[in-house]
C-alpha cells in the first residue's frame, strides 16, 4: 500500500509540473506575440510618421527647385537666402536618408521642413518686391533713355539749327546791281549800246555788302547770264543751288573779300556770237544762294 501511495504521488507531481510547464510556455508564447505585435506598430507608426514627413519634404523640395531654376541669376542677399534654403534641404534629406532614424531625428527634420517652407514663402515675397523694384527701375530707366533721346535730338536738331544759321550768315548778300550792255572794240575803246546787234558785252556791276560772320579770304561767286530765250549764255559748269536744284551758270568769280567791309564787283560777260534781242537776266550766287540780280533789255535798231 505505502509503495502504491508513494507512486501516485510522483505521478501527480509530474502532472503539475507538465502543467505548469506547459502554462509557462503557452504564457511566453502569448507574451512574446504581444511584445512583437507591440514592436510592429511602433515600427509602423514610425514608418507612417516618416512617410509623412518625407511627402512633405517632397513638396518643399519642389518649390525650391522651381524657385532655383527660375532664379538663376540671383546676387547679393538673394543669393545668399537661396544658399541657405539649399543647404537646409540637404540637412533634411540627410536624416530621411537613414533607415532608422530615430523619433528625435524625424522631430527634427520636420521642424526643418517648416522652417525651409518658410524660408520659402520669404524668398518669394524678396523676388516679389525685387522684381516690382526692377520693373520701376526699368520704367525709370526707360523714361530716362526717352529725355535723354528726346534731348539728343533736341540738341542734334539744335545743332543743325546752328550749322544751318550759321551757313547762312555766312552768306554773302549783293546789292547796287548794274547791268550795262556795251560794245567794245579791238582798241580797247567801248560804247554803250542796247542794239543787239552792235552789243558783244554786258558788264555786271554790284556790292557785296558788310558780313561780320563770313571770314576774309577768298569766295566764289557764280554769275549766271540767261538769254531771253531762257537758256544760260556761256555755261561754264554745273551749280547746285538751294532752292533751285541744279543750275548751269556763266562764269565763276574768284574774289578776295574782307570780313564786314564793302566789296565792289565788276565783271565782264563777253560774247563773240551776236546777242539777241529781248531781256537779259544776271544772276550771282554764293554758298548755293542767289545773293542778287539784275536784268537789262536789248533792242534792235537801238543804239
Amino acid at each position: 500500500m505505502s509503495n502504491e501511495s508513494s507512486g501516485n504521488s510522483s505521478k501527480i507531481i509530474i502532472a503539475i509540473l507538465v502543467v505548469a510547464l506547459i502554462g509557462s510556455w503557452i504564457y511566453f508564447n502569448s507574451s512574446k506575440t504581444e511584445i512583437i505585435k507591440e514592436s510592429d506598430t511602433k515600427i509602423a507608426a514610425i514608418d507612417s510618421s516618416k512617410n509623412v514627413i518625407n511627402a512633405e519634404f517632397i513638396a518643399a523640395s519642389a518649390k525650391v527647385d522651381s524657385l532655383t531654376l527660375q532664379n538663376t541669376q540671383l546676387t547679393g542677399t538673394l543669393l545668399e537666402k537661396t544658399n541657405e534654403i539649399q543647404k537646409l534641404k540637404s540637412n533634411i534629406g540627410n536624416i530621411l536618408k537613414k533607415k532608422d532614424a530615430s523619433d528625435k531625428e524625424l522631430s527634427e527634420a520636420k521642424a526643418m521642413i517648416a522652417d525651409l517652407n518658410g524660408k520659402v514663402t520669404g524668398l518669394l515675397t524678396d523676388l516679389s518686391k525685387a522684381q516690382a523694384e526692377n520693373k520701376q527701375l526699368t520704367a525709370q530707366n526707360q523714361d530716362l533713355t526717352n529725355q535723354n533721346t528726346t534731348l539728343n535730338t533736341n540738341l542734334t536738331s539744335t545743332t543743325k539749327e546752328k550749322d544751318r544759321l550759321q551757313d547762312i550768315g555766312s552768306t554773302l548778300h549783293a546789292s547796287t546791281f548794274n547791268i550795262q550792255s556795251l560794245r567794245i572794240r579791238e582798241d580797247g575803246s567801248e560804247r554803250k549800246t542796247n542794239n543787239s546787234k552792235r552789243a558783244n558785252t554786258i558788264r555786271l556791276s554790284f556790292q557785296i555788302d558788310k558780313n561780320k560772320i563770313t571770314p576774309s579770304g577768298s569766295q566764289d561767286l557764280y554769275v549766271c547770264l540767261v538769254a531771253p530765250d531762257g537758256k544760260t549764255v556761256g555755261e561754264a559748269g554745273t551749280l547746285t543751288t538751294r532752292e533751285d536744284g541744279q543750275k548751269t551758270y556763266s562764269n565763276k568769280v574768284t574774289v578776295q573779300y574782307e570780313q564786314n567791309a564793302v566789296l565792289p564787283v565788276s565783271y565782264d560777260i563777253k560774247q563773240s556770237n551776236k546777242l539777241t534781242e529781248g531781256e537779259y537776266k544776271v544772276e550771282v550766287y554764293h554758298n548755293g544762294f542767289k545773293i542778287g540780280e539784275g536784268k537789262t533789255t536789248l533792242r534792235k535798231g537801238l543804239f
